[in-house]
Order: structure tokens, then sequence, then C-alpha cells
């Protein structure tokens, strides 16, 4: 996984070039012109931020709205909060304060989980959410406004799978399989309207 994301920072710096000429073919004065518009624009990955992660990840395969800030509070357990990551097939869950439903405490993930606990043989069926988290002040965050390509490079650089995202208040939480998930389908999408133009669709 490091060595694809590693390759996937390479490659996003060589981006595929965007195709930003009008081409034109105008025939002689006195017969008029004709004019083949380029193909639509595309979101180059400079121009890519977390927030369209957040937009792709808030929509299900009907359209509609979804919740995707999936959280527990510091004083549930953490069997509790593995139960709710199996649940709903994630790896990690914001962590908020009893009673505060803006207020991040920080995040738990499956690592804490098999780390902190099966790894020191303590149990996770009274052991709190609080005492295994990574603490608010030790977290590592993006807002929705960070490029993807920066969101990658932080979680590589600090060896982590998930970062919130928080614009004064926590508003998602991205993982590093939805950043490379973009980068791909949007190089994907790129190729695809290259191809497009070759062929002549655009023509």
């Amino acid at each position: 996984m490091k060595a694809f994301v590693r390759g996937l920072l390479a490659r996003a710096n060589h981006e595929v070039p965007k195709i930003q000429k009008k081409w034109e073919w105008k025939e002689s004065a006195g017969f008029g012109g004709v004019t083949s518009p380029s193909p639509p624009p595309e979101k180059g990955l400079e121009n890519l931020t977390v927030a369209d992660i957040l937009l792709t990840k808030d929509t299900d395969d009907g359209g509609g709205k979804v919740d995707t800030l999936i959280s527990c509070r510091t004083n549930d357990t953490v069997f509790d909060a593995v139960k709710n990551m199996a649940k709903h097939n994630i790896g990690s869950l914001v962590v908020l304060r009893p009673g505060d439903h803006q207020c991040i405490a920080g995040i738990v993930t499956e690592r804490d989980h098999m780390r902190k606990i099966i790894g020191a043989g303590r149990s996770s069926k009274i052991t709190k959410v609080g005492e295994v988290m990574t603490d608010e002040s030790k977290l590592v965050s993006v807002s929705s406004g960070t490029n993807i390509i920066k969101a990658m490079q932080l979680m590589s650089e600090n060896h982590i799978r998930h970062v919130p995202v928080i614009d004064g208040k926590i508003v998602g939480m991205i993982s590093m399989v939805d950043v490379v998930r973009a980068i791909v389908d949007h190089q994907n999408g790129e190729l695809k309207r290259l191809n497009q133009f070759i062929k002549g669709d655009y023509y």
C-alpha cells in the first residue's frame, strides 16, 4: 500500500496534461466557418479537495444523502466501538465528548483495538474508548478545502490512514482509501476524455 501511494504521489506531480486549446477550422472567406469545441472543462488534481471526497461519500447509489460521520463517545466501551465499525464496514470512528455533538475528543481506529486491547491483553468490554483513542491534541486533521494530494501526503508522512475533517467543527472523516480512489477515478476519467477526443467524439 505504501509503495502504491508513493507511486500515486509521483504520478500526481506529473498529471496528464489537460486539453485546453480550442481547435478551430475555418473555410475560406465567403464560405463561413466551422468551429469544433474542446472537451468540457474538468477539474485537475490540483483543484480537487477533501470537500469533493466528502460529497461523494455523502451520496448513496440512488443519489440521496447519507450520514457518513459515524461516531462514538469517550465513555463507550471499545467493544461497542468495534461493533459499530464492523456494522458500517469502516476502520475508524470520530470520538465525541459525552453530551456534545460537535466537540471532537479524538478518533479511535481498528489499529487502536489491535495494539492497545488485543496486543496488551486488555478486555474491550470494560475498557473505555477514551483510554485508547488518539486524543484531539495529537490529531492530524484537514479542512474541507485541503487539496487531496496534500491530504495524501499528510497521511503518508504521519503513517496514518484516517484523518478527521474539521472546519471549526467536525464535518467528516476521510481515509487513505477514499483519497486513492478519488485520484484513480480522476485519472481514469481524464484518460477516457483524452481517448474520446482522439477518436473524434468531441470533433
